[in-house]
């Protein structure tokens, strides 16, 4: 466990009677979530010394009664504001030398949390990105060793081969029935999948063959989900951060069968998504929300299903788009960060909705045509600030109890209580 003091609203000391050397710790976040360190065996007069020769710190004075304990409030290096995490604006892109810190010796991440706060808040330099997406993407657990993962590396290669084997060993009959299901429709889309990307770009290029292959494969490790279109624009940034074959299959097997940030139109989880959106846009936007009520279906919501199937890849410049994925894949606070993402560009952008008075399919035109054209990082901004919103209602609808997730590392962070409020839309 840390954390950066820096980011605290107030710090305690509470010293025991008979041993002014022990006793207890206690500091307090914005969110006034606690943390309590016991000092049994001494050594609190020296955080007391710290604290007080500290120029971020100011300390309380004390009255006789008060003679076992001090206060000392935190100068905060930037403005706090009531509707922001105290960390926003706080992170960089995470670069090469921070992600070597949080490597033990043996290669592990150890302090998880930390890490976790730190993409979500600033995302990752493009150079750490072909480590730690496999982390962030669960093809490595945080605990695996160095020597562990390469061991797994090489099982995970063996089976990817064994896939590919079995694709390039089809009877005709098979490979006929395999080419009308998956092989067309991939032919069709990779030859014009982010070409102009650097990785893809100019004739020939074998990395296309490789994003190719990796899709034919992936249809034969699961065919259950096989190849829907769309599923090149997910695959192609994972390759090109990567730039390995094995690890961006992998990789992006573990994004598709996560099935939360990622929706497919093949099964139920489109539904999912679109309830959970329809009630935050309930809460978080009921002007809005009103105007799809009157509508006729506005609640099927059809200008976000692009954004939910293809992860935002449309809307947004790729730099923009890879800090949002970032974002999701932290699971900071909440696995569905992408839905907090979908009410912030409708708060940012959907006023003339609004003003204007949009049928579904004006709404539909309207948001397609932002395409590109949107700020990407504002819309970040303020989905963080959706959700630090969310996170302090104090009651939500049994409906959205999915949103939450624990309180991490903070023992005492408390969470919206669950209501059953049943209502028909």
């Amino acid at each position: 466990f840390s954390v950066d003091l820096s980011e605290m609203k107030i710090m305690k000391l509470f010293y025991e009677e008979d041993e002014p050397n022990s006793g207890q710790f206690v500091i307090g976040n914005y969110e006034n979530h606690y943390k309590v360190f016991n000092f049994n065996y001494g050594g609190l007069n020296r955080v007391t010394q710290i604290l007080e020769d500290w120029p971020w710190c100011v300390g309380e004075r004390r009255s006789q009664e008060e003679v076992r304990k001090r206060c000392f409030v935190v100068i905060s290096k930037t403005q706090v504001r009531d509707d922001c995490y105290v960390e926003e604006g706080r992170y960089d892109p995470m670069s090469a030398e921070t992600w070597k810190t949080f490597l033990n010796s043996s290669g592990q991440i150890e302090d998880v949390a930390n890490f976790r706060r730190a993409v979500f808040f600033g995302g990752l330099s493009p150079e750490v990105r072909k480590d730690a997406w496999k982390f962030l993407l669960g093809y490595f657990t945080y605990s695996s060793t160095s020597q562990e993962r390469a061991d797994m590396r090489k099982e995970k290669e063996a089976i990817y081969l064994k896939a590919q084997n079995i694709r390039l060993s089809m009877t005709d009959e098979e490979y006929v029935q395999f080419w009308k299901v998956v092989q067309c429709t991939v032919d069709k889309d990779v030859p014009r999948t982010d070409r102009s990307h650097p990785y893809f770009a100019g004739e020939g290029n074998p990395n296309i063959e490789v994003m190719r292959s990796i899709l034919l494969n992936y249809a034969i490790h699961n065919p259950e989900i096989g190849y829907s279109q769309g599923m090149s624009d997910l695959l192609s940034p994972v390759l090109a951060a990567l730039q390995d074959e094995v690890d961006a299959f992998w990789c992006f097997a573990a994004l598709m069968e996560a099935s939360v940030f990622v929706t497919s139109p093949k099964d139920d989880a489109m539904d999912k998504q679109l309830a959970y959106l329809r009630e935050l846009v309930r809460m978080m936007q009921p002007k809005f929300y009103a105007h799809l009520l009157i509508e006729d279906d506005g609640l099927d919501m059809l200008f976000c299903h692009r954004w939910l199937l293809l992860c935002f890849k449309r809307e947004f410049y790729d730099e923009q788009v890879l800090l949002m994925w970032e974002a999701c894949w932290s699971r900071y606070q909440t696995d569905y960060f992408h839905l907090f993402l979908c009410v912030a560009i409708m708060q940012e952008y959907g006023s003339e909705v609004l003003d204007w008075d949009m049928q579904m399919d004006e709404m539909l035109h309207f948001f397609t045509d932002l395409s590109m054209k949107m700020d990407g990082n504002k819309v970040l901004r303020t989905a963080r600030q959706l959700l630090l919103k969310f996170r302090k209602l104090p009651f939500i609808p049994c409906s959205l109890r999915g949103l939450l997730s624990g309180p991490g590392i903070w023992d005492s962070a408390p969470l919206p209580k669950i209501e059953c409020h049943c209502h028909g839309d």
